[in-house]
C-alpha cells in the first residue's frame, strides 16, 4: 500500500440547476489530470457531501473512480457522523474501484479522541484492510479532533491507516504527529496557503496536500510541491508567493452594512472557489442550500484576488484557457460573467 503523496485535488460536485453535472464532472477531473495531479478526491467536504443524496454521493464516487481508474488515484469522501453510514459508503467505494477513503472527524456530536479512534476510524479500517483509509482532522469545521497520539496507535495497529489529512491548522500539533507517528508517516496539508511550510519545516515534512485551489490551478500547485520536494526552495518560494492571493479565497470575509449596524459575513469553502469557478466559464453551478450566494463585496474582493494574480502571472491560468476555450481577461472584465452570482442586498 504506497504512501500517499503529491497535489490531490478536492474535487468540488458541478450541478445544472439543483443536479449534479455529470458532463462538468468528468471535463473538471480530465482538467486535473490533464495538469498532472496525483489524485482526485471525490466528494469530500469541498464536494458538498453534506448536501448530496446517498444517491448522488455514490454515483459521484462511481464516476470518478472510473474517470480515474489508470490515469490517478482516487479517494472518496466516506466520512460522516454515524460510524454504520460510513461502513456502507466506504463499502460502495470498494467496491466501485476507489483507492483510499478519506474521513472526516465526525461532526456536530463530537466524540473524544478516543471515540474517534475507537468507534469510527478503527472498524472502517478492521473491516477494510485493503483500503487505505485517511483520517480527516479538521476541528474549526467539526467540534471533534483525532489527536496525534490516536493517529499513532491507528498506524501501529492497522497498517492501512499511515496518512492524515491535517486541517488543524495549528503548526505544533503537526509536529505532535510527526513525532508521534515516525518518519514513515504521511502528513497531508488540508490547507493550501499552509502546504510550503509544512513541507519545509524539518519537525513536519509534509508529503502534500489535499488541495481545493487546484481545482483552478492544478498544475501550479503541482509544480509547487515538486519544486519543494526537489529541494528547489528558491524557485518555489517565487511560486509560493504567485499563487498567495489565490489562497484567500477558501474563506472570504467582508464586512456588510445592516439597519442595525455592520456585521461580519463569511463565505467559507466552496461558495468563493465555485463563484471564480463560474466566473471563469468552467463547470461549476451554486452551491447546494444552506450555502447560497456570496455578498457583492464578497464577489468584488474574488475579483480583485483573480486579476491580481492573471496581470502579476498570467501563465498560471493558461491551462485553464486552453482546456476550457475561454479568455481569462474576457471573462474577468465582462460583468455578465458574474451577474447573478451575488446577492442583490444584505
Amino acid at each position: 500500500m504506497g504512501i500517499i503523496k503529491g497535489c490531490y485535488t478536492a474535487l468540488v460536485t458541478p450541478f445544472k440547476g439543483d443536479a449534479v453535472d455529470d458532463e462538468g464532472l468528468d471535463s473538471l477531473v480530465d482538467f486535473q489530470i490533464e495538469n498532472g495531479v496525483a489524485g482526485i478526491l471525490a466528494v469530500g467536504t469541498t464536494g458538498e457531501s453534506p448536501t448530496l443524496t446517498w444517491e448522488e454521493h455514490n454515483r459521484v464516487v462511481e464516476n470518478a473512480a472510473a474517470k480515474t481508474k489508470g490515469r490517478c488515484l482516487c479517494i472518496a469522501g466516506t466520512g460522516s457522523n454515524n460510524t454504520k453510514e460510513t461502513i456502507e459508503a466506504t463499502g460502495h467505494a470498494a467496491e466501485c474501484g476507489a483507492d483510499a477513503v478519506l474521513l472526516v472527524d465526525p461532526y456536530y456530536n463530537g466524540p473524544s479522541s478516543l471515540e474517534i479512534r475507537r468507534e469510527y476510524i478503527e472498524p472502517v479500517a478492521r473491516e477494510f484492510p485493503d483500503m487505505q483509509i485517511i483520517p480527516y482532522v479538521i476541528p474549526g469545521r467539526t467540534g471533534a479532533q483525532l489527536m496525534p497520539e490516536d493517529l499513532a496507535i491507528l498506524s501501529r495497529e492497522f497498517y492501512n491507516v499511515n496518512t492524515v489529512k491535517e486541517a488543524t491548522g495549528n503548526i505544533e500539533n503537526m509536529r505532535r504527529t510527526r513525532e508521534c507517528c515516525g518518519p514513515g508517516y504521511s502528513i497531508m496539508s488540508g490547507d493550501d496557503g499552509m502546504v510550503f511550510q509544512m513541507m519545509t519545516d524539518p519537525d513536519i515534512k509534509a508529503s502534500g496536500v489535499i488541495s481545493v485551489l487546484s481545482n483552478i490551478v492544478p498544475g501550479a500547485i503541482t509544480e509547487l510541491l515538486n519544486l519543494t520536494g526537489n529541494g528547489e526552495i528558491e524557485k518555489a518560494e517565487k511560486l509560493h508567493s504567485a499563487l498567495k492571493p489565490l489562497f484567500e479565497l477558501v474563506t472570504v470575509s467582508t464586512m456588510e452594512a445592516t439597519p442595525f449596524g455592520e456585521t461580519l459575513c463569511r463565505a467559507r469553502n466552496p461558495l468563493a472557489v465555485k463563484t471564480l469557478m463560474s466566473i471563469l466559464g468552467m463547470p461549476s453551478g451554486g452551491c447546494r442550500k444552506p450555502l447560497g450566494k456570496m455578498t457583492q463585496k464578497g464577489v468584488a474582493k474574488v475579483l480583485s484576488v483573480v486579476r491580481r494574480v492573471y496581470e502579476a502571472t498570467p501563465v498560471l491560468l493558461k491551462p485553464l484557457e486552453d482546456f476550457f476555450g475561454v479568455k481569462v481577461l474576457q471573462r474577468l472584465t465582462d460583468s455578465s460573467n458574474w451577474e447573478g452570482l451575488s446577492y442583490d442586498k444584505y
